[in-house]
This record gives structure tokens, sequence and C-alpha cells, in this order.
């Protein structure tokens, strides 16, 4: 299932396999501009292109794609609110599937730990994401016998 419309990058960048997306003139976003967000929460994240961008990319394992257009969110939540803590570890959980995929477990599982660390503690659901669903995904994936990436279901219920 797909949140938003907008295409994926012709490849999922891979650190030391691929171009730089945005630092090389063969990588796919160079030269775009970064999104840019004037404001970002519970009130508007159905309708934020970056944040379901970010979520499609997510699940689709184009992991550094995703930290990179949530980092849009992050900064426009307020890197020090609620919501910014809980993007925040959206985008180290991004970065801990990248480095487990890129076989660095032990940065991966920290990289979770610390995603994990940010999220809520005590609401059911933050941006469409039942916490405690996603949670145990990405528990089971960093830390048990679960060998398929978490992904993301937006609940639009939550809205």
């Amino acid at each position: 299932m797909r949140y938003s419309t907008r295409p994926f990058p012709s490849y999922r960048f891979v650190p030391g396999k691929a171009p730089h997306p945005t630092r090389d003139p063969d990588g796919h976003s160079y030269g775009l501009d970064e999104p840019h967000l004037k404001d970002f929460g519970e009130h508007n994240w159905l309708e934020t292109e970056a944040y379901l961008y970010g979520v499609d990319l997510f699940n689709h394992a184009y992991w550094w794609e995703a930290h990179e257009s949530w980092e849009a969110c992050w900064m426009a939540a307020g890197r020090r609110t609620e919501i910014g803590f809980f993007v925040q570890g959206l985008i180290q959980i991004s970065v801990a599937c990248l480095k487990r995929y890129q076989g660095f477990i032990d940065i991966g599982q920290h990289m979770a730990r610390e995603g994990l660390d940010k999220f809520p503690r005590h609401a059911h659901c933050c941006l469409g994401i039942v916490i405690q669903e996603f949670r145990a995904s990405i528990e089971a994936y960093f830390f048990g016998d679960r060998s398929e990436p978490p992904v993301i279901r937006l609940n639009a219920s939550q809205a």
C-alpha cells in the first residue's frame, strides 16, 4: 500500500554501492531542493507529502531516502517537541534498517534502541502509527527472530 503518489527514486542508496544521492552529479536527487515545511504535527500529518512519502520510502526499503524525507518533518515539528522526538526516532529506525542491511548488526541494534527510546511512552498512536504494534515489529526484527524489516501501516482514523 502506498500513502503518497510521488515516484520512487531510480535506486535505493546504500553507501559505497551507488552514487551519493545529493552530493554526486549522478545521484538520483542531485540538484533538487530539499523539502521545507512551515508546520508539522498531529493536526496535519495526513496531508503532509514529505511525511507520507517518507513512510512509502521506508516501507519499500529506501531507508536513506526515508530518513531524508522525514528530516523536513522533524525540523518543522520542532526538534525538542514530543512529535519532533518521535520523528527523530523514525529517522533513527530507518538508519538502523540500512545499517542492518549493510551487515552492521551491532550498529543497527544500537540505532534501533536509540530510535525506540524517542517514541512516546504513553501514547497509543502518533502520526497515524500504532506505537506498540510498530515497536513490536522493530524489536522482533532487531532483537528477535523476524527476518523481514518492519513496515509502517498508517491508521488514518487516528488523524
